[in-house]
């Protein structure tokens, strides 16, 4: 079964990450990247441009699905060397966080909202993952074709139970 995640960082490294078709995730650590499985769908918000900056970017900047693989070491130069995992991202646009605050279920009524970014990873259900697809205008052929018609089926029809970061079976595949 397919789970949801978001990952934080600067927009300028998940640009990197997107070129390069893998993610790293506080500060190349590899405990988060090993609790990703092959067809887990991933998302970026990046509270800033640049790393360490103040500049209140606060935006989804990426969105995609894991490929199959283990977190691995890379070679950054200078003696650092972060864990990696290989995505396939979809093609989307940037998009602030700010109108969709209250339609995620992660941070609706919340006024502290950023608080939830702040260890750098956090899993969320198939629709806020949803809403996060849709507003990024996500595309990438059949995986994300089969999650946004299953999250708005969920929506279409609240009734039928939808197990945060669940899938029907075969939707992934």
């Amino acid at each position: 079964m397919a789970r949801f995640w978001i990952g934080v960082a600067s927009a300028e490294h998940v640009r990197i990450g997107r070129a390069g078709g893998f993610m790293q995730l506080c500060h190349g650590k590899a405990a988060p990247l090993r609790r990703l499985r092959p067809g887990d769908g991933v998302a970026y918000y990046s509270p800033s441009e640049c790393f360490g900056a103040r500049d209140g970017l606060q935006a989804f900047t990426a969105i995609g699905a894991v490929r199959a693989g283990e977190a691995y070491l890379a070679d950054m130069g200078g003696g650092f060397h972060p864990y990696r995992r290989d995505v396939t991202w979809w093609s989307a646009d940037e998009v602030p966080i700010r109108p969709l605050l209250d339609e995620l279920v992660l941070t609706a009524g919340k006024r502290s909202w950023g608080a939830v970014f702040r260890f750098g990873f956090v899993e969320v259900g198939l629709a806020d993952f949803a809403v996060i697809a849709k507003a990024m205008r996500a595309e990438g052929g059949g995986l994300q074709r089969d999650l946004l018609d299953h999250a708005e089926r969920a929506l279409l029809f609240p009734e039928v139970p939808v197990s945060p970061g669940k899938v029907e079976e075969g939707a992934w595949a």
